[in-house]
């Protein structure tokens, strides 16, 4: 592409925090191309990206660590210097404050907070005096460096933003990216178009052509093998692996014994006349073995890891295969902590839960820069059925994750009957569309119950039920009472073993969806 050609775009350097995915899905929201780095990229890194996209601006990230630690994350000053506005959130503000010779120490402020903006300009043009944002942080300016004008603050922190007086330069405390802040996308578009100028000239549904290209470029005249689940993001890995590789692709579908409720078999249906080489693999018997005894969620994560490997390696070996394909997509890489720097939140099988130790030659994600809605405009752009593109998330170890605890057969047949209501039930009711996900968990509580007139000690099931837009953050649905009732009387009359039924209430975050 000719400099004429290049979309508009913003670097973002990731210092860690578990948002910084976040900024670059909302930046891409506004149809402007976003680049994640890591935060010790250099000014000369940055300006090379001219060859991919205009450079308009940088963001700095959040980060779960300090600006006054001794290992403290750092960034090339001269970045300040390249002619193109800078914006730093939460740590990011810290950095700039710290680099400037402002005064910080620690107030920790986490949650729902009112801001009061005194400079509605630039960043903050257009807000009321007062709004609501989410502040998540343990170190606050305290006042800001010479040439930074206060621009707004909170009961705690006095300088919750700022902006040079000459230099196109602005820190926000907070986290406009998340939901949470409820004019965070005005704040984040007014950065975007009014302060760097962008223009909305990329589209992500561009990317078929792209990750076809990516794949026929990494596989060449070999063969590869795609990890066929079913969910949404397989799925669409798999469309795109097909148009590229054709009759050099093998798809397989690993039964680990952890699927939901007739589940390998609507897989096995719905892929089998597609035109992939599909393979389904009945490996039951080892992954529970494997899994026998075991509590620890991130061990359970990792031992599912490796023994898909080690399936898809003995299904390559027979077909002379080479390279793995697989749906990984960007909230997986980072709850896995592969960002430079960044937090493990939880280890994807397919992704921190891979062996070091592999017989491919390359692992190939040609989804690992979209999120979950992107997915689904490519999955309808390739002519996926609907009840693929818009099926619910189902994590990857299955209900493994979903059985805290020792994972038995009593629990995994009770909790698929429990599953099978929650889902029954809910996409009976129109608000299923509202919701990103809707599931059971068989919890490690047992609690007293009546059945039949008779004293009962059973198991502890919570339902969960979510919405949301791209997983990085989600709210707890206020489920209609009857559904929630509906759902509460099936389990308890008709799954063995479980004498209580919960409700989920809690957000991500500080929850994750998922419960391990």
């Amino acid at each position: 592409m000719t400099p004429e050609t290049l979309p508009d775009g913003i670097a973002i350097l990731d210092f860690g925090g578990q948002y910084c995915h976040l900024i670059a899905r909302r930046v891409r929201e506004m149809n402007v191309y976003s680049e994640i780095l890591p935060s010790d990229a250099t000014r000369a890194e940055l300006e090379s990206f001219g060859s991919v996209m205009n450079v308009k601006g940088v963001i700095f990230s959040g980060s779960p660590s300090s600006v006054k630690a001794e290992d403290a994350l750092i960034l090339d000053p001269n970045i300040l210097e390249m002619g193109v506005p800078v914006l730093g959130l939460c740590y990011g503000i810290q950095l700039i404050a710290e680099m400037h010779g402002g005064e910080l120490a620690k107030a920790r402020e986490y949650g729902m907070t009112k801001a009061y903006i005194d400079e509605p300009v630039g960043v903050l043009e257009g807000l009321d005096a007062c709004e609501q944002v989410w502040m998540s942080h343990g170190d606050t300016v305290f006042e800001a460096p010479e040439g930074f004008r206060v621009m707004a603050h909170t009961d705690r922190a006095p300088v919750a933003a700022m902006r040079h007086d000459e230099k196109q330069i602005w820190g926000l405390q907070w986290h406009p990216e998340v939901v949470h802040t409820e004019r965070g996308g005005e704040m984040l578009r007014n950065y975007v178009f009014n302060v760097c100028g962008c223009e909305p000239n990329w589209r992500p549904l561009d990317r078929v052509e792209e990750a076809i290209r990516t794949i026929k470029d990494a596989v060449g005249d070999g063969k590869a093998i795609i990890a066929l689940s079913g969910g949404v993001d397989s799925s669409v890995a798999a469309a795109l692996a097909g148009k590229a590789l054709e009759g050099n692709l093998m798809a397989v579908h690993v039964d680990h014994g952890l699927m939901r409720e007739k589940e390998p078999a609507e897989v096995e249906a719905a892929f089998k006349d597609r035109g992939l080489n599909l393979v389904v693999v009945d490996a039951r018997g080892r992954f529970l073995r494997r899994l026998e005894g075991v509590v620890d969620p991130e061990e359970k994560r990792k031992i599912i890891g490796e023994e898909f490997i080690r399936v898809f390696e003995e299904e390559a070996r027979r077909f002379g295969v080479e390279y793995l394909i697989q749906g990984t997509i960007y909230p997986d890489r980072i709850e896995s902590g592969l960002t430079r720097n960044s937090e493990t939140i939880k280890t994807h099988h397919n992704v921190g839960g891979l062996p070091l130790q592999m017989m491919f030659k390359e692992v190939i994600d040609p989804l690992g820069d979209l999120y979950k809605d992107e997915v689904r405009g490519l999955g309808e752009r390739l002519g996926l059925p609907e009840e693929i593109v818009w099926r619910q998330p189902f994590p990857g170890p299955g209900l493994a994750v979903r059985i805290i605890g020792p994972i038995t057969e009593a629990k995994l047949e009770a909790l698929r009957k429990a599953d099978a209501i929650v889902c029954a039930e809910v996409e009976a009711h129109p608000f299923r569309d509202r919701l990103w996900q809707y599931f059971a968990v068989m919890t490690n509580t047992k609690t007293t119950g009546v059945k039949g007139d008779e004293r009962a000690y059973g198991w502890t099931i919570a339902v969960r039920l979510v919405e949301s837009v791209d997983a990085m953050t989600a709210s707890f649905s206020k489920a209609p009472w009857e559904v929630l009732e509906r759902i509460s009387n099936r389990i308890g009359n008709e799954v063995p073993g479980v004498t209580k039924v919960v409700y989920d209430i809690t957000h991500k975050p500080p929850s994750t969806i998922e419960w391990e």
